[in-house]
Formats: structure tokens, sequence, C-alpha cells
């Protein structure tokens, strides 16, 4: 059983992909992190030296500590940042128990790194669920931008972003796929709510709303958000909401039915 001050492997997992994940700082050392170059989803690398330093820049959520092994660089760091007022906790085991469990974790090129987005305007589908699967999974922190269609590239190019949803580039359509999909499999996360929720997505953003019974009540209420509002920074903090509940309904209500009966 773990001890008040670990959380376990099972709970976080809970927690990621939610409005409720804590904030995850990864204090492995360099020769750790370079034999393993993967990390907990929206997890930030931080050096276990400089504690004092960087803890004055965590909000007020929790705070989950990863280590190698879950001993003394995880406990000894959480104990500090408690030291400073942090409600701080060390992961069970580390990451090499989360790896054990078969957790999603994120390739190195995509840690701790500070996004800005740019696509099209108007967004629908896709451009608000990829946002959403950025920010609960990636980077939290993450910036979009929507902007006329024939001023993403130059957007992009001006401002350092990165352009997704787009007829061309990295960030867009495969195959029979959408960009979410692209990014599920760029990002690496391998998990059945997700792929679930990417059948809906990918039916409803393509017009193939016969391969998935969900799909239409997403396009039409993805159709409602664009009429609702003229400001696309609103409508994705609205949309941010409507993916979180799918999410947890693809992850724990799928075999859930609700049937309404009266008093008699």
């Amino acid at each position: 059983m773990a001890g008040p001050n670990i959380i376990s492997i099972q709970k976080l997992s809970k927690l990621i992909g939610t409005p409720a994940v804590p904030t995850i700082i990864d204090v492995r050392i360099d020769e750790d992190f370079n034999a393993d170059p993967n990390s907990l989803p929206t997890s930030k690398r931080r050096d276990y030296r400089l504690t004092s330093e960087w803890q004055s820049d965590l909000d007020e959520r929790q705070v989950v500590v990863v280590c190698h092994h879950g001993a003394k660089l995880s406990h000894g760091t959480a104990a500090l940042l408690r030291s400073f007022g942090h409600d701080a906790f060390s992961l069970e085991g580390g990451l090499e128990a989360w790896k054990d469990e078969g957790q999603m974790l994120l390739p190195a090129i995509h840690v701790g790194k500070s996004y800005l987005w740019v696509t099209r305007h108007r967004p629908k589908i896709d451009r608000i669920a990829c946002p959403w699967l950025i920010r609960r999974f990636v980077n939290e922190a993450a910036q979009f931008m929507f902007v006329q269609p024939d001023q993403v590239d130059a957007v992009a190019d001006r401002f350092g972003a990165t352009a997704f949803d787009m007829p061309t580039g990295f960030w867009t359509h495969r195959g029979d796929g959408c960009t979410f999909d692209t990014m599920l499999n760029e990002f690496c996360l391998n998990q059945p709510a997700l792929a679930k929720m990417a059948e809906i997505i990918r039916a409803a953003d393509t017009g193939k709303l016969e391969t998935s019974k969900e799909a239409a009540g997403l396009l039409a209420i993805s159709l409602g958000l664009s009429r609702q509002y003229a400001d696309d920074l609103e409508q994705l903090e609205a949309g941010m909401v409507i993916y979180d509940a799918l999410y947890r309904w693809c992850r724990d209500a799928t075999d859930e039915t609700h049937n309404w009966v009266p008093n008699t």
C-alpha cells in the first residue's frame, strides 16, 4: 500500500487526460533519461538540484515527481517541494514501474516543450479535437492561433508556430485518417479510449458517419458550437469540455445505458 506522500500508478493514470491532472515533474538524471528518453504525458523535466529555483513557477495544482525507480530523487524532491508549500507526491515505483504497467509514454522529442500551433479559423472537429489532445496529453500550456487559411503558413513561419490540419504539411490527414489520428501516432499515445475517440472523430470529420454510430452526434454538437461562438478561442474552450466528456465516456462508460423509469 502506497504511503501518504506517494501516488500509485493506477491513480495517476486515471488523472492523466483529464482537467484534474497534476503537474508531473521528471527529475531523472541525464544518464537515466538518455538511456530511456521517454516520459509521462504532460511531464516537464527539471533538475532536482535546482528545486528551490524552479518551484516558484509551479501553480496551485498537486505535483507528482517521477524518477527512475521512485526512490531517493523523487522522494527528496517531493519532500523539498512540500517544504515550500506545494502538495507534492512521489510516483510509486517511478518510471520503470510505470513502463512495467504498460502505461503511455511520450517520446523525448515532445517532452516539456512549449508549443505554439496555428491553423485555419472557424474550427469544426479536427481543429478542436487536436488542441484538446495536445493540452491533455502533451503540453497543457500549448497555445493555439486561428487565422485565415491563406495566412497559416506565413504566420507559422513568422511566429515560429507549428501549422496543423492544413491540406499539406506534416500534421495533417494521412490516408483515411484525420489529423487527430496523425497526432496519436506521432505522439505514441496508444490507449483504447483514445483509439475509440479517433474512430468517432475520424468519421465525423471525414463525413463517413456510417462507420461510427456516435459520429453524427459529435458532428451535430461541433456544428452547433461553431454557430454559437464567433470567437474561435472561446469555441475552443467550450470544445475542451465536450472532448473531456467524450474521453471519459470512451474510457469509462461505453457499456453504460440510461433508461427513464417513472415513479409508479
